[in-house]
C-alpha cells in the first residue's frame, strides 16, 4: 500500500469539510477523485500530499507515518517522496525546461550532473526532447504542463498528485496529457492520484471515487 488514510477529519472554523475519509492506493494505481466544487476534493488532496494537516485521523505514505514527522522532516519527505502537478504549471519563467525540472533535484541535494541527466531523461519520456532549452514563454500550454509533470517526477516520488491537471487545456492537448499519465504508469510504475472534473479521464482510471459533502459516496 503506497497511501493509507483513515478517518480523516478537517474543519475550517465551524465548517466541517472532511467528515471521516478513508482512502488508500496501491503502487502503480491511478485513482481519480471527482465531485462538485466544494465537496472537499482539494482539501483531501492537500492533506494526502502533506501540504495541510488533518484535525484527526492517520496517514501513512510509502510506509511512513507522516503525521508524526516534524516540520523539517516532513518538508524533506515531501520534496523527495511526493510530486505535485496543478492546473497552472507554476514554471519559473527565467529558466529553461531542463533547468525547471532540475530545481527540485538540486533542492534535494543531488549533484548538478545527476539532476541534469534525470531531467533530460524525463523530458524525453514526456515527449519534449527538442524543447529542453526553451523557456516557458516559448512553449505551448500543453508543453508547459509536460515540463511541470517531468519536474514533479524528478525525485522519483512514491506518489504523484494532480489537481485538475488538464483543466486549463484544449481538448486535443487534454487528451495527450491524459495519455501521458497512463504512459508514466507503464514506464515508471508511478502511483497517481488525480482530482478532476473530467469524466472521460475519471472513467479511464483504475478507480474513480466521488466526493459529496466531505465524504465518498
Amino acid at each position: 500500500m503506497i497511501i493509507e488514510a483513515r478517518d480523516i477529519h478537517k474543519s475550517f472554523g465551524k465548517l466541517e469539510v472532511l467528515k471521516g475519509i478513508d482512502f488508500h492506493a496501491e503502487k502503480g494505481e491511478i485513482v481519480a477523485v471527482t465531485g462538485a466544487s466544494g465537496a472537499g476534493k482539494t482539501t483531501l488532496l492537500e492533506i494526502l500530499g502533506t501540504l495541510s494537516s488533518p484535525d484527526s485521523g492517520t496517514l501513512e505514505i510509502d510506509g511512513t507515518d507522516v503525521l508524526r514527522l516534524g516540520s523539517r522532516e516532513l518538508a524533506s519527505f515531501r520534496g523527495q517522496r511526493i510530486g505535485f502537478v496543478f492546473q497552472f504549471h507554476h514554471l519559473l519563467p527565467e529558466f529553461t525546461s531542463e533547468e525547471n525540472v532540475m530545481i527540485p533535484a538540486l533542492i534535494a541535494g543531488r549533484s548538478a550532473s545527476d539532476a541534469r541527466a534525470t531531467a533530460r531523461e524525463l523530458l524525453d519520456t514526456v515527449g519534449l526532447t527538442g524543447r529542453m532549452n526553451h523557456k516557458p514563454s516559448e512553449l505551448s500550454g500543453g508543453e508547459q504542463q509536460r515540463v511541470a509533470i517531468a519536474r514533479a517526477l524528478v525525485n522519483s516520488p512514491a506518489v504523484l498528485f494532480a489537481d485538475e491537471p488538464t483543466g486549463n487545456l484544449d481538448s486535443v492537448t487534454k487528451e495527450e496529457i491524459h495519455k501521458l499519465f497512463f504512459d508514466l504508469r507503464e514506464k515508471l510504475g508511478q502511483t497517481i492520484i488525480i482530482v478532476t472534473h473530467d469524466s472521460s479521464l475519471a472513467g479511464r482510471c483504475d478507480r474513480a471515487l466521488t466526493m459529496k459533502d466531505g465524504r465518498f459516496v
